[in-house]
């Protein structure tokens, strides 16, 4: 929020547009819940809400805060150096752990092989899959005859 401009989404906005029809008496309350998908209490906590602080205050209060379960860029980047340092042929799941019991931090394999892809350090089997090369069609049929190219002289004297 900044200036008093407030950026709405669009589920918010029109939860205010059906709160304002409430307000106005021309929606009733089992009405709002139900176009909402909210409980009919949900719906009065909401219009509490919006007659104390304005319809400004149905926007969630987290909008532009970094989320309470972020790892820190630094951590990111030392978790990287030592995989790259000493686990680079490991997997992610083996490098969380070796990366708990030798160094004390503590990641999910799943956070880690994330990381790991994003630095290019780890390819799942299915990036990794390389295919033969496919067998040119010969030209005629019986073309592809097998030949004995061994020295020895072990059928009918050839």
């Amino acid at each position: 929020m900044a200036d008093g401009i407030v950026t709405i989404s669009e589920r918010d906005l029109h939860r205010i547009e059906v709160l304002s029809k409430v307000v106005d008496g021309r929606m009733t309350i089992v009405k709002a819940a139900h176009l909402l998908a909210i409980s009919k209490r949900h719906v009065q906590r909401l219009l509490d809400r919006i007659e104390i602080t304005g319809a400004a205050s149905i926007r969630h209060k987290a909008i532009g805060r970094p989320s309470n379960n972020k790892i820190a860029r630094g951590v990111r980047d030392y978790v990287l150096m030592l995989v790259r340092e000493r686990y680079l042929d490991f997997g992610p799941t083996l490098a969380a752990e070796k990366l708990q019991e030798e160094h004390g931090v503590t990641v999910s394999r799943e956070t880690l092989r994330k990381w790991m892809q994003g630095a290019g350090i780890w390819l799942s089997r299915k990036q990794r899959r390389t295919f033969d090369q496919p067998r040119l069609r010969r030209e005629a049929y019986g073309e592809l005859v097998q030949i004995d190219g061994s020295e020895h002289r072990w059928f009918e004297d050839r």
